[in-house]
């Protein structure tokens, strides 16, 4: 079974770590017995955040009785020290814990430093000193910003997207966290779905012995899948090797990750599946979204403000009301015409 040191926190973390976003969507008893399963499984790693819903809830509830065989990440998305001591306390309470292992920023669009006018590093230092908080941590999918946090001495763990369609610039992060014993935690290491080979993720991310992938798991199956490689992990072939020259090829140039920092929408578009669809379509099986609920769904793209909202709040930067309107063109050709 592999394993990962997190930087100079010397935790040492399951490969696999459990992504605890997608839990929100599952009922409490469900969502408890796969924590426990994958618990039972070796998984000793689990993320969630404040703005997760009930996903701290049911983590608490999974597993109070076994706090200290785990390492517990979470986050507080709070702008100022006022929201950040409020957050923290709601989620020590939903945990059933006194403590966090990685107390996180979650993609704050700066990076907090003592002495700046938001609070927030200070209210951390002084939440660590008192003992709620163990290490000190800041997730990102802006790379000015999470470049400027592993520069700066100030962190203990950088969680930032990473997976085989990943840039060069970010495989730099990568390195600046190695170099500064820096813990780095992968987020998006599905790409947000558009990876559909687990195997072929986990094998590439298998070469890096400082990246610790979290998975968004919420099925029983999936948990399967990721639990198998770790007797008999994955090699990346040269078979699989082509297969990622062919998705980057594919993949090149801008596309939706489906972060849903753009959400919500006025409009109520569902922007983070919708901005992807042609994408989607192509890979992944088409039926679910070729059916009444997605064409609805779609058909909302009719109803933009054009407010451009979601354009700025997109940390990649993207024409996001441009990417809509190219996806459902290119959807309405998927359907079968309607015959007078």
């Amino acid at each position: 079974m592999n394993t990962v040191k997190l930087g100079k926190t010397n935790l040492v973390v399951n490969k696999n770590g459990f992504g605890a976003l997608p839990i929100q969507r599952v009922d409490k008893k469900n969502a408890v017995r796969i924590l426990r399963k994958a618990f039972d499984g070796g998984i000793n790693y689990y993320d969630s955040a404040r703005a997760y819903s009930d996903s701290e809830e049911k983590l608490g509830a999974a597993f109070s009785w076994v706090r200290d065989q785990i390492v517990i990440s979470t986050k507080t998305a709070a702008g100022n020290a006022e929201g950040f001591w409020k957050d923290l306390e709601q989620s020590l309470r939903d945990l059933r814990t006194d403590y966090i292992d990685i107390y996180q920023f979650h993609n704050p669009d700066f990076c907090p430093r003592p002495g700046d006018e938001s609070g927030l590093y200070d209210a951390m230092l002084k939440a660590q000193a008192q003992g709620k908080i163990r290490f000190i941590g800041i997730t990102n999918h802006r790379l000015s910003v999470a470049k400027e946090a592993a520069d700066s001495g100030l962190y203990d763990t950088i969680q930032f997207p990473f997976s085989y369609l990943s840039t060069g610039a970010d495989l730099k992060i990568v390195e600046a966290c190695r170099d500064n014993g820096i813990g780095f935690i992968a987020m998006k290491a599905l790409s947000g779905g558009l990876i559909t080979d687990s195997a072929m993720a986990y094998a590439y991310l298998e070469q890096f012995d400082n990246v610790e992938p979290i998975w968004g798991i919420q099925r029983g199956s999936e948990l399967d899948e990721f639990l198998s490689y770790q007797d008999r992990p994955p090699a990346l072939s040269e078979e699989m090797k082509r297969r990622v020259e062919s998705d980057r090829k594919e993949l090149a140039g801008e596309f939706c990750r489906g972060c849903g920092y753009c959400m919500p929408c006025p409009a109520e578009i569902s922007i983070n599946t919708c901005a992807r669809m042609s994408l989607l379509l192509r890979r992944a099986p088409q039926e679910s979204y070729l059916s009444e609920k997605w064409q609805k769904e779609m058909k909302k793209i009719e109803n933009c403000l054009h407010c451009n909202q979601c354009m700025s709040k997109c940390p990649y930067g993207l024409n996001t009301p441009d990417l809509l309107k190219k996806n459902y063109e290119d959807y309405q050709t998927f359907l079968k015409p309607v015959c007078q």
